[in-house]
């Protein structure tokens, strides 16, 4: 196969994107904020997680560096889907870079009244439905993937009502994550995200006090990054067919490949564009490079791949 000449797009069962990474929710915004990427050279971007009405947010402080990751707890902050649709999404439109906009609700009817007014807005290609927000109506705050009953009963509401896809967005649910990601998309999710913040405490001794307002917050970076491929592996390994999105400690073209391996579908960028925002557009280029490298002809020849002992080549 000498010569062979990758291409970068990915179709995850009909949502197409030009490149195998996005930037993940929140770190570009709602995308109406100055940046200093190119939003064209993204394989997409996925909002802020949005909310009915505007949300001011968690108090301060709301982040904390710890040991190869960052702590925080934002509170849904976001100018609401209204807000979102006349502010930013032109700016996102006129970019041309397809858009995943998060869907977020303290409740079903929230979720569903956020789904019913990105229907047939140009640009936005999918939904992605964060189960980690806080169940206000029912769970006492928890988050919605807390119960399998309620994940499903969101991702099915949203899944009936949009006519875009759905992912539904998962934290690390132990031991049962893949019953949860089994169970939405029985009920409807076009594929997955995987895997949310892992939900940790920074505490400064000095001042006998937690680093967040929060207190407790979601661990994102490097620190996350085994678990979130023990994630994408697990589920891919039982739901081969279901489109995948990695997400959880990406910073560079190697850990992508990872992630592709592990059989993800494409990834998802969050924490390192905090340091550099064109890490999204480095890692393309370092999988790209390690296509060529191995010769093959797109990242989806990397999926499946991964050799684990005892199985099937």
């Amino acid at each position: 196969m000498a010569g062979v000449k990758p291409t970068m797009t990915v179709d995850l069962a009909g949502v197409a994107f030009p490149l195998p990474v996005l930037a993940a929710s929140g770190c570009l915004g709602t995308g109406g904020e100055p940046t200093v990427v190119d939003l064209r050279r993204l394989g997409g971007v996925v909002t802020r997680s949005l909310t009915l009405e505007p949300r001011r947010g968690a108090p301060t402080p709301r982040m904390a560096e710890t040991p190869s990751g960052l702590l925080s707890w934002t509170g849904l902050q976001n100018p609401g889907v209204e807000g979102f649709l006349v502010e930013d999404l032109p700016r996102l439109e006129q970019a041309g870079v397809p858009v995943v906009a998060s869907i977020a609700g303290g409740g079903v009817e929230e979720f569903l009244r956020v789904t019913s007014l990105l229907q047939h807005r140009p640009g936005i290609v999918a939904l992605e439905v964060y189960l980690g927000a806080p169940d206000e109506e029912r769970g006492r705050g928890r988050p919605f993937a807390a119960r399998l009953d309620r994940a499903v009963e969101v991702v099915g509401a949203v899944a009936r009502m949009s006519r875009l896809p759905v992912f539904a967005k998962l934290p690390y649910l132990e031991p049962d994550l893949v019953e949860t990601a089994r169970a939405c998309v029985r009920a409807g999710a076009h594929g997955l995200t995987l895997i949310g913040g892992v939900p940790g405490l920074a505490v400064d001794a000095e001042r006998l006090r937690p680093e967040l307002a929060a207190p407790i917050g979601l661990l994102s970076g490097p620190a996350i990054k085994p678990i979130a491929l023990a994630a994408v592996h697990r589920v891919a390994r039982e739901l081969p067919e279901v489109p995948i999105m990695g997400v959880g400690g990406i910073a560079t073209g190697r850990d992508a490949v990872e992630f592709l391996l592990a059989g993800a579908w494409a990834v998802q960028v969050g924490t390192a564009m905090l340091i550099d925002p064109a890490a999204p557009v480095e890692i393309a280029r370092g999988i790209l490079a390690y296509l060529k490298d191995k010769q093959l002809e797109s990242p989806a020849a990397l999926r499946g791949r991964l050799r684990v002992p005892g199985t099937s080549p």
